[in-house]
């Protein structure tokens, strides 16, 4: 397994002069992707090297984009999709680049030259202009207090990141133009773990079944013998509009994710059974193909949402001592099992799910 890494998402806006060269910059950016990728589907039956592509591309790319570091980072973004693709075995020519506007610096330095972190926490970002000429900004972002210690750690010990910034939306508002966008800001998971670890051992030695669901995540404590201890939801409801601010939206998930995990470790547990997020996601992507959820609301959040919060607890768990181990979601609900936790301990569906999950993870069922 190679190296991990983590994101975090700054937000920000910006009016006038800073948005028009932003949107720009994206928009350049994104057409030499487009062209590169078209390109390569003219010449290229396998997925070629990432040094071919560059040693083949990187100067065409700097005459649009004027900047080593954002044509490699187009590069560096073609070369992951179709590699991604190819695992998949996706023919690269069915790959959609859907709407989207960002640019990125993919190489990873201290200090990232385009996208800079400086001393007062705001990024000097490099932009270019359609005319032709490049330019730097100031960008102050929002920043998180559980991220200001994480940032300015960055600073302290020189450490190497990568960054991008993506446009989330622009308009024209009392004659002035303005865009609302974030700088994601890519970090080593050990880097991050080492900066923002709040508890190095667990309490006690229970575990915890964790059930993810779109409005709350459900916990179960139980001791090593299967015994319940505890249960308890923590509720998101709001995030779980599908027009509710993405932003908005994984901010709360994520004071909730933390607030189980404090909640977990305080009552002893050492590790978190979940369901297994890659077999989760082929059993929805199965249903979704039998027919059997035809609501395009629920396939869209039961196939995204659910594994994306699932993965964000497993980064998230280590930060409080936690471990977390997976387990095979079948029979986790509508199951003999399931029906008998339920009329047993008389809770609902989502605790007895994760009352199961618990007890899988302990080989107890």
């Amino acid at each position: 397994m190679g190296e991990l890494f983590v994101t975090i998402v700054l937000p920000f806006n910006v009016v006038d002069y800073s948005a028009r060269l932003i949107l720009s910059t994206a928009y350049l950016f994104r057409y030499c992707v487009l062209g590169l990728h078209n390109d390569m589907l003219s010449k290229y039956n396998i997925v070629p090297s990432f040094n071919v592509l560059q040693k083949e591309y990187r100067q065409k790319l700097q005459k649009i984009l004027l900047n080593r570091r954002y044509a490699d980072g187009v590069i560096n973004l073609v070369y992951a999709t179709w590699s991604s693709a190819y695992t998949l075995g996706v023919n690269p020519s069915d790959i959609e680049w859907k709407w989207w506007l960002m640019f990125q610096q993919a190489e990873k330095e201290y200090p990232c030259r385009n996208i800079t972190l400086k001393q007062d926490l705001s990024f000097g970002v490099t932009v270019i202009h359609f005319k032709g000429f490049t330019d730097r900004i100031t960008i102050k972002p929002t920043i998180p207090k559980n991220y200001k210690k994480l940032l300015e750690e960055i600073l302290r010990q020189k450490q190497p990141y990568t960054a991008r910034v993506v446009v989330d939306g622009f308009g024209e508002r009392k004659s002035r133009f303005w865009l609302h966008g974030e700088i994601h800001v890519t970090i080593p998971y050990d880097f991050y773990l080492k900066v923002m670890k709040r508890f190095d051992k667990p309490l006690g030695n229970n575990v915890g079944g964790v059930d993810v669901n779109v409005d709350r995540i459900n916990l179960a404590i139980l001791s090593r013998d299967g015994e319940v201890l505890d249960c308890k939801t923590f509720w998101f409801e709001d995030a779980s509009r599908k027009n509710y601010p993405r932003h908005k939206g994984w901010s709360l998930i994520g004071e909730k994710i933390h607030e189980m995990l404090k909640y977990a470790y305080y009552h002893g547990v050492n590790t978190l059974f979940v369901e297994n997020p890659e077999v989760l996601g082929k059993l929805k992507i199965l249903w979704m193909i039998r027919g059997e959820r035809k609501n395009e609301n629920y396939n869209y959040r039961v196939t995204v949402f659910r594994s994306s919060i699932i993965y964000r607890i497993v980064w998230k768990a280590s930060l409080y001592g936690i471990k977390v181990k997976p387990v095979d979601p079948k029979g986790t609900t509508h199951s003999e099992l399931h029906d008998e936790v339920m009329r047993k301990y008389g809770v609902d569906k989502h605790t007895a799910s994760a009352i199961v999950i618990a007890l899988k993870g302990l080989g107890l069922a």
